[in-house]
This record gives C-alpha cells, structure tokens and sequence, in this order.
C-alpha cells in the first residue's frame, strides 16, 4: 500500500492468519488484551480474526468499525498528504471503499462509532463504547 498499490484479497490471507496466531499468542502467554489493527474490509477478512475465539479459550474477538462516509476520509487524506506528504492517496481510498463490506446487523460483535467528529471525539467515543461493551461482559 505505501507504494500506492492496494493489496488484493491473495495479499491478506495469510497476514490476517499471522495476525490472529500473534494475538492469540499473546493472550495465552498471559496478556489481559490485545488490540490489533487493520482495516478487515470484508466480512471474511473479520471471520479469519474471529477464528481467534473459537481456537482458544477465554478469547473474545470484537471490532471497532470506523464509519465514515468517503467524501470525508478524502477531505482527510488530502490534508496529510498536504501536511505530511502520507502514502495514501484518492485511489486507494476509493479503493478501499469499493472493496468495503460493511458490517451488518449479524456481525453482533462489530461495535460501530462514527468518526465525523475531532479526533479527541472518535478517540472519546470509542473508548466510551469499548468499555460499555466490557461492562456488559
């Protein structure tokens, strides 16, 4: 991708797995949490990470969905590359949004938040709507 390429579905597969098997890992060497980050724009790139609760005990897999509308993540692409000369350029986030599967209503352990707002906004939300989901665990 910082070469301007998108990755194809061929590209993911096995970096998805490494990423689950690292996170589990962690988990079961005795970490509290374990956050991983990647965009999971398809429900079968999410699935492969959800497999992480059920190969191991005691694992619970949710995803903080980052909704946005593209108008706005180009506004915001834009001014990085503007600022800080950033790799990602309006193809790939075009790119990204034909490949997007949003989760739907099924995917219960999706935990949406909408980051129209400031940073300090989204940062505030998503930590509010993470911990509500610990409560209720």
């Amino acid at each position: 991708m910082s070469n301007g390429i998108p990755l194809t579905d061929d590209d993911r597969w096995d970096w998805l797995e490494t990423l689950r098997e690292k996170a589990v890992k962690e988990l079961e060497g005795g970490a509290q949490g374990c956050v991983v980050t990647c965009s999971a724009l398809k429900r079968r790139y999410r699935d492969v990470i959800r497999k992480a609760g059920q190969e191991a005990d005691d694992v619970v897999v949710r995803f903080v969905y980052l909704r946005a509308n593209e108008a706005l993540l180009l506004q915001r692409v834009r001014h990085r590359q503007a600022t800080t000369n950033h790799f990602m350029k309006d193809d790939m986030v075009k790119s990204q949004f034909r490949a997007l599967e949003e989760p739907d209503l099924t995917e219960t352990d999706v935990i949406p938040v909408d980051v129209s707002g400031t940073l300090q906004q989204v940062q505030s939300a998503a930590l509010d709507r993470v911990k509500g989901v610990i409560r209720e665990q």
